[in-house]
């Protein structure tokens, strides 16, 4: 559940929407094409992914390096410690994690699998949180990382309990592909979505990796759509929705009360 080569998709036709992007939007564009499993990348590969041309790729990671928000590496480019340190100071995200902190550690001592917390953005899922066991199978999710929403069990709870554009969002991007039990036709997604309202939690079987098996629940907040998600994830074939379904969706509801939400029915 971590980030692939479709999010080089969404940079590039963010460029493309734009017919003369800015040199602020090219910048942001390079910073975008950076992925949490590979931190260093060369030039050329930046210049693809975000679609800047070469030269101008080149001295615009020259400026920023100047500012501290990339660093010059013997393979290429990395993010800079100035990211990490205006991340610090993002309200929305840190006060999330701070209340959550609890709820997620108190759901992994009851289940001792791994535990997730996920925002929406936009056709996709970032995850702010995770905590994992020993032994835990290898989940290809990591803090900062991403999903396309639709396969994955946070992703179709923040779908089911969030506004109708968000579910717009993910169809008009597609639904690729994951694995071979990724729902990829919209009118069964749909039909899922409306199941998952109607028993509070979301589940996934197979559907983001071979292998792995999800049960998520939406955190509600105030103005009564989710706006974050918690989930368990572990093996496929040990892991028993019906037994740990409702320890998720306690985890949810209290955090969507201390948000100032109410929690899903």
């Amino acid at each position: 559940m971590a980030d692939d080569g479709g999010h080089d998709g969404i940079v590039r036709s963010t460029l493309q929407n734009d017919v003369t992007p800015s040199m602020l939007g090219r910048a942001l564009a390079l910073l975008s094409a950076f992925r949490p499993d590979e931190p260093e990348i060369g030039l050329a590969e930046l210049a693809r992914r975000s679609g800047v041309a070469k030269p101008t790729a080149h001295r615009l990671l020259g400026e920023l390096e100047t500012w501290n928000l990339v660093e010059r590496t013997g393979r290429g480019y990395r993010l800079g410690l100035r990211l990490f340190e205006l991340g610090q100071v993002v309200p929305g995200q840190r006060d999330l994690q701070e209340v959550a902190g609890p709820f997620l550690a108190d759901l992994f001592e009851a289940t001792r699998e791994t535990v997730h917390l996920a925002v929406p953005d936009g056709a996709e899922v970032v995850y702010v949180q995770k905590l994992s066991p020993a032994g835990a199978p290898e989940i290809p999710s990591q803090v900062g990382g991403r999903m396309p929403a639709h396969c994955t069990g946070v992703g179709k709870a923040l779908l089911a309990f969030g506004p109708p554009e968000r579910l717009t969002a993910v169809l008009e991007s597609g639904l690729v592909r994951r694995s071979p039990r990724t729902i990829v036709l919209p009118a069964l997604l749909v039909e899922e979505l409306a199941e998952i309202r109607r028993r509070g939690f979301a589940e996934e079987h197979e559907e983001s990796a071979p292998g792995l098996a999800c049960v998520a629940a939406p955190v509600i907040g105030p103005h009564g759509t989710a706006v974050a998600a918690i989930s368990i994830t572990g093996w496929a074939g040990r892991l028993h929705p019906t037994r740990v379904a409702p320890a998720v969706r306690t985890a949810a509801r209290a955090l969507s009360r201390e948000l100032g939400g109410s929690a899903a029915r």
